[in-house]
């Protein structure tokens, strides 16, 4: 696939994807997510995931331009949504590498979606995440309605979805809804750091991991159980856990190799 939109590149085991339309400030075309896809599905030589917007923003949201392009609104945006934008978000959440996402100015929208889809958020202090729906009369989507109370609990949810107002990095980081926020000159060595940390490690785990949290959403303690105990055979079977239980007994660094 030809790139329009995007950037992708993969350097030292860390796949970069990085949203190319900073004149827009990034907005999400349906196209835009074909590609993101596309990339996604072409990671093998990588461990890890870092995704990225380009310019003055992360993702400043839906390009409704390009949504009610064929002159139906609502048509358009239900299509955008469950053929383009949702499988990308679930294909974010269900990879089997470690995603980071690195946020700068907006995420809105569907970016705020496309940024808490992903393992990692780690934002500069000049960030912002917007729910903003209300806004312009339509209701939240991208999986916000679910991500949120998980993250930041109903409350909380509701304010930032109901309110539509801005939340600033610090505060995003105070609530619990990213993983760190950074002084903006840290923010690129701060989210490559974390995705070469990451790309270090036992990449089959982090995969196993990953199915066990969403999972966990859904499934009683009981149920869970059951899952992690199947996933501990599958990731004791590997050549990383080979690698780690004998580093361990023998007190040194373990190295790991992704296998």
């Amino acid at each position: 696939m030809e790139y329009r939109s995007i950037k992708f590149e993969i350097a030292r085991e860390v796949a970069t994807v990085t949203l190319a339309r900073p004149n827009k400030l990034n907005a999400l075309t349906p196209q835009m997510a074909d590609e993101m896809r596309h990339a996604l599905a072409h990671t093998d030589d990588a461990r890890s995931v870092l995704i990225r917007g380009e310019g003055r923003a992360f993702c400043s949201g839906a390009d409704l331009s390009a949504v009610m392009a064929g002159g139906d609104p609502s048509g358009g945006a239900y299509t955008s949504l469950t053929d383009h934008y949702h499988p990308l978000l679930l294909d974010i959440a269900e990879h089997r590498l470690p995603v980071v996402a690195e946020v700068n100015g907006a995420a809105a929208g569907i970016g705020c979606s496309l940024a808490l889809a992903c393992d990692f958020a780690i934002a500069g202090e000049g960030a912002y995440f917007l729910q903003a729906f209300v806004n312009i009369g339509l209701v939240p989507d991208g999986g916000a309605s679910w991500l949120l109370p998980r993250l930041i609990g109903r409350a909380r949810a509701a304010e930032m979805l109901m309110l539509g107002e801005k939340v600033h990095g610090p505060q995003a980081q105070q609530w619990g809804l990213i993983h760190r926020c950074v002084p903006e000159t840290m923010l690129e060595h701060s989210a490559h750091a974390l995705a070469r940390k990451l790309a270090k490690g036992p990449t089959q785990a982090f995969g196993l991991l990953k199915r066990s949290l969403l999972d966990a959403e859904t499934h009683s303690y009981a149920a869970t159980m059951t899952q992690e105990a199947e996933a501990q055979r599958a990731a004791a079977a590997t050549a990383d856990a080979e690698e780690g239980i004998a580093a361990f007994l023998t007190r040194r660094e373990a190295k790991f190799k992704g296998k």
